[in-house]
């Protein structure tokens, strides 16, 4: 399941317990209709996982779209998790308070991972 405009895309990978949605680009008063759609659409699962990380912009068109799906979700019984917010996602986010009312994941970086100094507990010596 797919949707694409030149100013968002949506990917949706259905498993047996969740369902990842990967938005990208810009949801605003133009797209916001697209992500509701995808959202409403999406198969129940216990978990529905919102991957962010490839969103531009997220306006209070969007922050309520998010709103209503995690509440829809939550009727249901499941979980509306948001993965990896971009910085300025994650900006809106907390400004709107919508970080306080559903899940975030943030996923470090591989680089990050590797630009992390390596503690001396955190090495195995071989015998």
């Amino acid at each position: 399941m797919e949707a694409h405009s030149d100013r968002l895309d949506v990917q949706v990978s259905v498993g047996e317990q969740s369902v990842l949605m990967r938005v990208a680009g810009e949801v605003d008063i133009a797209t916001v209709a697209a992500l509701r759609s995808a959202l409403w659409s999406a198969p129940a699962r216990p978990v529905l996982q919102l991957d962010v990380a490839g969103l531009r912009l997220l306006s209070a068109a969007g922050v309520r779209a998010l709103l209503a799906a995690h509440l829809r979700v939550r009727a249901r019984g499941g979980e509306l998790v948001l993965v990896d917010p971009s910085p300025v996602v994650a900006r809106v986010l907390r400004v709107s308070g919508l970080h306080r009312v559903m899940p975030i994941l943030e996923r470090p970086s591989a680089i990050d991972a590797a630009r992390r100094p390596v503690a001396a507990t955190d090495l195995q010596l071989a015998a």
